[in-house]
């Protein structure tokens, strides 16, 4: 693996157009909430050397690294994890979006509405909200 690019399929399968479907399929918070634990388990488990200060995610409540790399194709490549079963499922949410793209698409995609359409701000709780937000700024500031 020498790039980020083919480290996760995520943000390519599953990306927003499917999480939003998967949502949408999943009724009720209690089933939206199983779905999130299972969206986790598609997150590949970030290698210990990646696990360092250097890529340690501020602003999360759980742990979280956040390693990235600007691809040859312009886009932007994450690699994410977290040692919170609830934050890996949110993680992967956040890169079905964001992950593959170039950094003008990852500026202007509409996170907050994407949430809100996801019914993800009115069940998180603050902590959860503001980790979640720590993730995508740090996405955001990273790709630029």
């Amino acid at each position: 693996m020498n790039t980020l690019e083919s480290y996760s399929p995520i943000g390519r399968e599953p990306n927003a157009d499917t999480i939003r479907q998967q949502f949408a399929a999943a009724h009720g918070w209690e089933n939206q909430y199983r779905l999130i634990i299972q969206l986790g388990k598609q997150l590949p488990a970030l290698p210990a050397e990646w696990q360092t200060e250097e890529h340690l995610l501020k602003g999360c409540e759980s742990q979280a690294w956040l390693k990235s790399e600007k691809g040859e194709d312009g886009c932007w490549h994450f690699a994410c994890d977290s040692d919170a079963r609830i934050v890996r499922g949110l993680i992967v949410i956040v890169l079905a979006a964001l992950n593959h793209q170039p950094a003008a698409t990852i500026q202007a995609f509409d996170m907050e509405g994407y949430f809100s359409e996801l019914g993800l701000e009115k069940h998180l709780s603050p902590s959860r909200g503001n980790g979640l937000r720590a993730i995508v700024l740090a996405i955001r500031e990273q790709a630029v």
